[in-house]
This record gives structure tokens, sequence and C-alpha cells, in this order.
């Protein structure tokens, strides 16, 4: 009897084949694969985010004017002046832009919990209708406020007649008993312009929910506010950072609302740089009012990042 040839056995996972606990190494040219996928998007963004922010950067600390040229000086002091010049308008961007993203909160969670849960095969209309607005120009979007908040208009004469405006004139976001060129019509058209950045990342942290989670919290006997506070809300958490941050910091940078549907009075930060970089052609304290509000807003999500958590943020 001739003896069965036995095969050799397999090489195991991770050793090179024909060395037995040899490590197979992958060559170089896989351990590059990923860096070279990432190529485009370093790219991207060195050219059109780091470059203009160096140069923006050096902007800042120029002197000169532009009959004579600027020449980078390293003039500091551009911050300071630009900085005690326009601290209202700093102020007044922060408190618009977190009075519309408060606003687009209280508006937005309902309406992404309706189509989230309740809305069945209605479901991806709604989400049409929310976006729809995206099809329309930034400009013709506002515009049209300026039609609605008429002093003529049937809206106005509501909120008159409503006594609505009587609150708001005590609370100094109108004036008598019109509300264009008053704050109330500038944080009216920045809540109507970033309210879908707030509900698209709220529908998308409700919707991942387990609806068997609020029968569990029925079965233990929770009624709806009670399943709302302990279990709803805090899953939605990070919908709700996602949510604001993508409100506040376009909106605390918005010129067009406060330009078209606001005075004088309601003039925001972006107002002034617009003006300092295309009327008065100072590009060093323009370039200085970015940098000042630029750190105002990293100091400010930094610290709402810190507080809210972000660990399971979409």
């Amino acid at each position: 009897m001739t003896a069965a040839v036995q095969a050799p056995p397999a090489p195991e996972p991770g050793t090179a084949p024909g060395r037995p606990g040899a490590v197979h190494r992958p060559s170089v040219r896989r351990r590059l694969v990923p860096y070279w996928m990432l190529l485009p998007g370093i790219l991207w963004l060195l050219v059109f985010f780091a470059l203009p922010l160096v140069y923006q950067a050096s902007t800042s600390v120029q002197t000169g004017s532009l009959e004579e040229g600027f020449t980078v000086t390293w003039h500091f002091p551009t911050y300071w002046d630009a900085l005690t010049e326009y601290w209202p308008h700093f102020i007044r961007s922060v408190l618009y832009a977190g009075t519309a993203t408060a606003l687009c909160l209280l508006l937005g969670y309902p309406l992404a919990y309706l189509i989230a849960f309740k809305a069945g095969r209605w479901r991806n209309l709604l989400l049409v209708l929310v976006i729809a607005p995206f099809f329309t120009s930034f400009l013709i979007r506002t515009l049209a406020w300026k039609t609605i908040l008429a002093d003529s208009g049937p809206v106005v004469d509501v909120l008159n007649t409503a006594g609505f405006l009587d609150v708001t004139n005590w609370l100094g976001m109108t004036d008598g008993s019109r509300v264009l060129a008053t704050p109330l019509a500038v944080v009216t058209g920045l809540t109507y312009n970033f309210l879908p950045f707030m509900i698209l990342p709220l529908y998308t942290s409700l919707e991942r929910i387990d609806p068997r989670l609020h029968e569990a919290a029925g079965d233990l006997y929770a009624g709806p506010a009670t399943t709302f506070r302990k279990v709803t809300l805090p899953l939605s958490m990070p919908g709700v950072v996602s949510g604001t941050l993508l409100t506040f910091i376009p909106a605390s940078g918005d010129y067009v609302n406060a330009e078209l549907l606001g005075s004088t009075d309601t003039k925001m930060v972006g107002n002034v740089i617009q003006s300092q970089f295309l009327r008065v052609l100072d590009y060093p304290t323009a370039a200085a009012l970015s940098f000042i509000l630029m750190a105002i807003v990293l100091i400010m999500v930094t610290v709402y990042i810190r507080r809210a958590g972000t660990e399971d943020l979409v």
C-alpha cells in the first residue's frame, strides 16, 4: 500500500507563504493608498482655505492706502482699534444669531419630530418641502420678506391686533407699529433662511431612535412628557448640537438680512466687514474684523461643544 500524500498546511494569516512564521507586510504602495485618497481633499483645503487665511492674516497687519499700496508692517493695533470702534456690532451679531438659533430650535424640533415619527408615507414629501427654499436664491428669499413685513401688509396688521408688537416694543425688538427696519425683521429673516440647517440634523438624529424604546418607556409607566425628557431628548442631543452649530455659525457672519430687512441701527459685524472691503477699501480693518469674529465664534463654539458633549455627534 502506498502512503497517502498529505498536502502542506496552509500558511497562517499574516505570514508569507513558504516561510513559516514570516510576517507578511503590505507593500509600500498599498500603505500609501489612504494618503493618496486624502490628497485631493488636502489640496482643496490648502488652496481654498489655508492660503486665503494666511493672506487675510497678512492683510490685517498691513498699513497704507489704496493709492500708495499696502505693506506688511505688523501693525497689530489695528485689531484693538477695530474692536473698540465696532464692539456694538459684535454684540449685535451674537445676540441676533443666538436668538435666531433658539427660534430655529423651537420651530425645527417639533417639525423634525413629526417627520421622523408621525409623517408615515408623507415623510419624503415633507423633507422635500423643508429643502425647497434652497431652490430659490438666498437674496430673493430675503427680499420676499420685505413684502411680507411691509407696514401696510396683513402680517403686521395681525401682529398689531394681537398685541404681539406691544411685547416686542417692550423688548426693544420693534419700534411702534412697524416691523421692517427693526431687530425683529432681521431675526425673522435669519430664522427663516437658516431653519433648514436646524431641521435636517434634528431629523437625522431622531430618525435613528428605535421606536421600541418609546414602547419600553410606556411599559415602565412613563408618560409622554417623561418619555420625551428621559429618552427622546437625550438620544437626539447630537442633532441638537449639530443643528445649533450649523445655524449659529453662518448666522453670526450674515450681512444680507441686516442689509435688506434692517436699518443703520441693526447693522451686524458682517455689514461692517462688507463695507470696509468694498466701499471704504480699508482692507486691514476688514481683515482684522474678520479674524476677531472668527475668534469669538471659535471660543463660543468650543465652550458649547465641551459643555454639550459630542461623543455621538452626527
